[in-house]
């Protein structure tokens, strides 16, 4: 056979129909909100005006926001760890491998994929009502944000592991327990706390808005000093944050490193 009729040149049909589809799509996206961008042009003197409010931060203030500021990182330890917690069973139901009942699978993942609908700070909004405003709230806002994204993540991993080991413990006679704690578990334990370490570097920056609703942390300073238009202090707020969530960020990065 000759090599240059069995070698087919790849189809440009597809990527064709993809670009027009993602195209239709972008343009009545466009037309439907009537979006018009002159007006963020016309607004940049504006981003001038703001900037010489924000300039220079008042460095002095970190001290006054040390107190609030480790409140966030407690509230985001607290809510990912507890959610960690409650995603395990949760992810073992979803995953479609270690749970052949396609009743079971499905009916875990509606639930989950209505806890991920509802937003953080519609959480956070409802816990304030329910247990007025403080971290409390914040927590129980970041339990459920939290569970919400290690489990759909940890779920999706559990299911490409490697088939073998499973086929292995359901052809000794396994039971359920010993199915997870010696074929699932070793394969997807370091992936579960490689996406327990995101989680934690995102539930900072959440937590740090959620006190714009109440909920704790050091966004109901953030709030406040916006409202007030001390807008150094906002600057203070905002850099003291990026302090510590790049230390964060980088400590998870290596431990994941390590177990990835």
């Amino acid at each position: 056979m000759n090599q240059s009729k069995a070698i087919k040149p790849p189809s440009k049909l597809k990527y064709t129909l993809i670009f027009l589809v993602l195209a239709v799509l972008y343009v009545i996206s466009y037309i439907g909100i009537k979006a018009d961008f002159s007006e963020l042009w016309t607004g940049l003197p504006n981003i001038g005006n703001m900037l010489s409010q924000l300039w220079p931060p008042d460095f002095a203030y970190f001290k006054s926001i040390l107190k609030p500021m480790f409140e966030t990182v407690k509230m985001a330890v607290l809510g990912t760890t507890i959610g960690a917690l409650l995603s395990i069973p949760f992810t073992l139901l979803a995953a479609r491998n270690v749970f052949l009942n396609r009743w079971v699978t499905g009916i875990t993942r509606l639930i989950l994929n209505f806890i991920r609908t509802i937003p953080d700070l519609l959480l956070a909004s409802v816990f304030v009502a329910i247990a007025g405003l403080g971290p409390v709230a914040g927590i129980a806002a970041l339990i459920f944000f939290s569970f919400g994204i290690i489990t759909k993540m940890t779920y999706e991993s559990v299911e490409t592991i490697d088939p073998g080991p499973l086929e292995s413990m359901t052809a000794v006679g396994a039971n359920k327990l010993q199915f997870i704690g010696f074929a699932v578990v070793p394969q997807a334990l370091p992936a579960f706390i490689a996406y327990v370490l995101y989680t934690f570097e995102v539930c900072v920056r959440a937590s740090a808005i959620l006190g714009l609703v109440g909920a704790g942390g050091i966004g109901m300073g953030l709030k406040t000093n916006l409202d007030l238009f001390n807008y150094t202090h906002v600057t203070s707020i905002i850099l003291f944050t990026l302090i510590i969530v790049v230390i964060i960020d980088s400590v998870s990065a290596a431990i994941r490193e390590k177990l990835l």
